[in-house]
């Protein structure tokens, strides 16, 4: 496996500090996200799921929890839009360049709006997808937010 993508040349590129993580990638898991902190033996809540949605018909990529739900009608409030929606995997392949499961918030094939979940930006390091399965890049959630060009909001359901 390659420890370098187009995300982690984006973040270089940007002078962003960081560091790769290799896991062992399983196809078959309920929750991507879950599976890749259980492995990294890191809490959920520090690995951050990279989901591509469309608010109002335009596209935006969500940065949350691995263990939360993503509220579609605070997403959509959170970027003026009125509706939101997930995006259908083989759009949003297309759109990033990257295979769903391997989807970075970084070096995508085409720059989009962006939302990170305000509550990620409390921890002193975060977990991002490296833009392939199996590879997660660790760095501050100051960092992610910079690089990523994100609006932090508050998007996620109440339990």
């Amino acid at each position: 496996m390659s420890r370098s993508t187009r995300a982690t040349k984006a973040l270089e590129a940007a002078g962003v500090a960081f560091d790769v993580r290799v896991y062992d990638y399983d196809p078959n898991a309920d929750s991507i996200g879950l599976q890749a902190a259980a492995a990294l033996g890191e809490p959920p809540d520090r690995v951050l799921k990279t989901l591509m949605t469309k608010v109002d018909g335009k596209p935006v990529c969500v940065i949350a929890p691995s263990d939360r739900e993503v509220s579609l009608k605070k997403l959509a409030a959170a970027v003026s839009g009125k509706s939101a929606e997930m995006m259908k995997p083989a759009d949003a392949e297309r759109l990033t360049g990257y295979k769903v499961g391997g989807i970075s918030p970084f070096g995508q094939m085409r720059a989009v709006t962006t939302v990170v979940e305000a509550g990620a930006l409390a921890h002193d390091r975060v977990y991002v997808n490296g833009g392939q399965r199996g590879l997660q890049i660790r760095l501050s959630p100051q960092d992610l937010q910079a690089a990523a060009k994100a609006t932090a909001a508050s998007i996620v359901a109440q339990d």
